[in-house]
Order: C-alpha cells, then sequence, then structure tokens
C-alpha cells in the first residue's frame, strides 16, 4: 500500500510539473565540428520561470522550439523519428500524446493530468512514453583531418608511370541528408537519453573515426582520378592550390567505395592539402619533368637564341672565317637550329644539313637583310655594340 500510495504521488507531482510550457534551444558553447546535439530545456532565464521538476524526456505541448540558422531538428517519440524541421525560426511543438498534454495549451485539466498520471502510474511514477529532439548541423563542417603513414600509390598519366607519395590535409564535409544520416549512421549513444555530443573530431566517436579510415582509403583512387582527368590539365602540381576540384575528386572516389552521400546523407565539399612528400622516384621524375618544361616552346626558343649570341661573341673575339662562317648562318639558321632543339627526334637530320647551310647561306644571302638580323639582335642585347659593329664591316667589305 505505501508504495502504492508513493508510486501515485509522485506520478500526479510529474505530471503538474510536465504542464509547464518551455523553451528548447541548443546547449551553450558547441565547437563548430559538432553534427548532433540535443535540444536542451531551459526551465529558467535568468532566475525567471518555475519548470524546474518537469520529466527530462517529455516535451510539453505548445513549448517553443529554436531552431538556429544552419541547423536542422529531428523529433523522436519511443525511439521513432517523427518530425524534421528543415528551416531556421522559432516552431510550436504539438502531439497527441498523453503525456505530452497540457492545460495551459488548452487540452483541458481532467485529461491532460488525471489521465496522465493514470498511465505513469502503470509505469511506476515514470513517463509512459519518450519523446527526444536533437539538432543538426547543416552547415560546413570544417577541419576533419586526413594523413598517411606510409606512402600510397596512383597511375599518373601525365608522368605516364605509378607515383607514390605521403600526404597530409584537412576536408570540409556537409551533412546533405539529415534524416538520412539519423536513420542509417549515428550510433544510439547520440540519439538517446543523455546523449552525448556527435562531434566529427572526437577521438572517441567511432562513427568518426570509421569516416576517417574511409577517407585515407580513398586518397589513392582520389589522386589517380585528379591525375587522370583530361579537364584538369592531368598535372599533380595543380592538386594542391585546387581545393574544389580535389574535393570533387575525393568526394567521388569515398561515394565510389563508401556510399557516403548514398547511404549515410555526408558528402564531402572542399580539401585543402598541407603537404605531399613524394618517394624517391617520383622526386627524380618531377625534375626531369621541370627541365623538359624549361626547355619546351618560346623559352626553349629563347635558350637557343642566347646560344646563337654567344657564338656571335667568340666570332666577335677570335676573328678568322671560322667565325665568321658561323655569322653568316644568319638569324633563319639559329632560329632553325632552335626549332631542331625543340624536336629531338628529328635532331639527327638537322646535324646532317646544318654545313651545307653554313657555307652556301652567305652567297645567296642579301646584305641588307643580314644587317637587319645583326641589328635585331642588338636590340635584344644579345650581342654587344662593338660586335654589331664588327659585324657590319665585315658585311660591308669595310
Amino acid at each position: 500500500m505505501f508504495g502504492f500510495i508513493k508510486a501515485f504521488t509522485g506520478a500526479l507531482g510529474g505530471t503538474f510539473a510536465d504542464q509547464w510550457k518551455d523553451f528548447l534551444t541548443a546547449p551553450a558553447g558547441l565547437a563548430p565540428t559538432a553534427a548532433i546535439f540535443p535540444a536542451m530545456p531551459q526551465g529558467q532565464n535568468a532566475g525567471r520561470g518555475a519548470n524546474v521538476k518537469g520529466s527530462s524526456n517529455i516535451i510539453t505541448n505548445g513549448s517553443r522550439i529554436v531552431v538556429p540558422e544552419g541547423y536542422g531538428l529531428v523529433t523522436f517519440q519511443d525511439g521513432q523519428l517523427t518530425g524534421f524541421i528543415a528551416e531556421p525560426g522559432g516552431f510550436i511543438y504539438a502531439s497527441d500524446d498523453p503525456n505530452s498534454q497540457s492545460f495551459f495549451a488548452g487540452d483541458g485539466i481532467l485529461s491532460s493530468t488525471l489521465k496522465t498520471s493514470w498511465e505513469r502510474f502503470k509505469f511506476g511514477g515514470q513517463p509512459g512514453s519518450q519523446q527526444l529532439a536533437f539538432y543538426v548541423n547543416l552547415k560546413e563542417i570544417p577541419n576533419n583531418r586526413f594523413g598517411t603513414q606510409s606512402e600510397i600509390y596512383w597511375d599518373d598519366a601525365y608522368l605516364g608511370t605509378q607515383v607514390g607519395a605521403i600526404t597530409r590535409g584537412t576536408y570540409t564535409l556537409r551533412i546533405v541528408d539529415p534524416v538520412l544520416f539519423v536513420k542509417q549512421f549515428a550510433p544510439l549513444a547520440y540519439l538517446g537519453t543523455d546523449a552525448k555530443i556527435f562531434d566529427f573530431t572526437d577521438l572517441d566517436n567511432d562513427a568518426a573515426s570509421q569516416l576517417f579510415n574511409e577517407v585515407v582509403g580513398s586518397l589513392a583512387a582520389a589522386f589517380s582520378y585528379y591525375t587522370n582527368d583530361p579537364s584538369k590539365g592531368n598535372r599533380i602540381a595543380r592538386i594542391q592550390g585546387d581545393a574544389i576540384g580535389f574535393a570533387q575528386s575525393l568526394g567521388q572516389a569515398v561515394e565510389d567505395g563508401y556510399q557516403w552521400t548514398s547511404d549515410r546523407g555526408i558528402s564531402i565539399v572542399k580539401v585543402a592539402i598541407q603537404s605531399i612528400e613524394y618517394d624517391e622516384d617520383t622526386r627524380a621524375l618531377l625534375s626531369d619533368v621541370k627541365k623538359a618544361d624549361a626547355l619546351g616552346g618560346a623559352r626553349g626558343n629563347s635558350f637557343m637564341q642566347q646560344a646563337a649570341a654567344r657564338g656571335f661573341q667568340a666570332a666577335g673575339e677570335n676573328g678568322g672565317g671560322d667565325g665568321m662562317a658561323f655569322l653568316g648562318m644568319g638569324m633563319g639558321a639559329a632560329a632553325g637550329a632552335a626549332g631542331a632543339f625543340q624536336q629531338p627526334n628529328t635532331a639527327p637530320g638537322f646535324a646532317q644539313q646544318a654545313a651545307p647551310t653554313a657555307t652556301a647561306a652567305p652567297a645567296a644571302e642579301d646584305p641588307a637583310a643580314k644587317l637587319s638580323q645583326l641589328k635585331g639582335l642588338l636590340d635584344q642585347g644579345l650581342i654587344t655594340e662593338a660586335d654589331y659593329e664588327a659585324a657590319k664591316a665585315k658585311v660591308l667589305g669595310l
């Protein structure tokens, strides 16, 4: 009998306490990497208010729920997801559950207290249901780190071989489908009573650790996707400055391997690579590529012009027929040498034709054209004034 009275008295007292409307808001001091966290009832505000004894897992009808900008809200009734709010603002909670009834919300004092009290009496004074609300971060969530302890390898189309490197960086992600994320991926520890805050950077969060391992496991495929995509130029050097482009490659690799978006409702947005440390073979290969780039195109032509200028200078200093024979090649022959240098496969043919051109050109070349070519070299700073005057005197027979 004593237990019966005590249980009934406790049930009735809790029922009246739960009649009070409340405000549910986000907890203070949240980290920007927090993804899911419980809505907290504010029983008092600056000492005002009286709802300090209500049940912890009951949301009273008429209670206000504030949804901040950039967040969504999900509600649960007895473990089942019952609602989702995807826009910011203030909302009023309403439920048909007897435990949520309140005479302050116009539900009537008899139906909202005596009936609910009887239901709680059957559960030993505890509410006969469980109502929970959680915020879901819909913003871009930063500072998710990745890194490899040993080299990863991928095929690189531009280099035409396998490339290896150790890499580190960070990425941002976004929860693009909160309902799917909550139902399919977030563990119960973050969605039940006394729930913890789901933080992607929490080392004790097994779900977040799993995501980290899956990103690391997708890096080789992501590098391969990026460097083998013709629209990106197939240049590995662009990756560190292309946060969005590489994020698309990494996101595609993660989706192909682990179905983040389709199965879990999350997606990678941007990636910042902090460092790439290539293995020894790759460093040597990249050094050769840099040299080839330096000697290609306009830069290679400039290199040959400088070489021709040094030949003119040597001819002026040494005098004699050999030096003037080189001078007699003119700019046309020098330009031909530059073109041959840019096309190594034709270099042997050029060597066979160079000698006849050097001896035949002076007899057929117009002195005025030769002087114009010499003046061009002088204007470009490739020969000195003294070289120019000496060559001009030779052309004019002075």
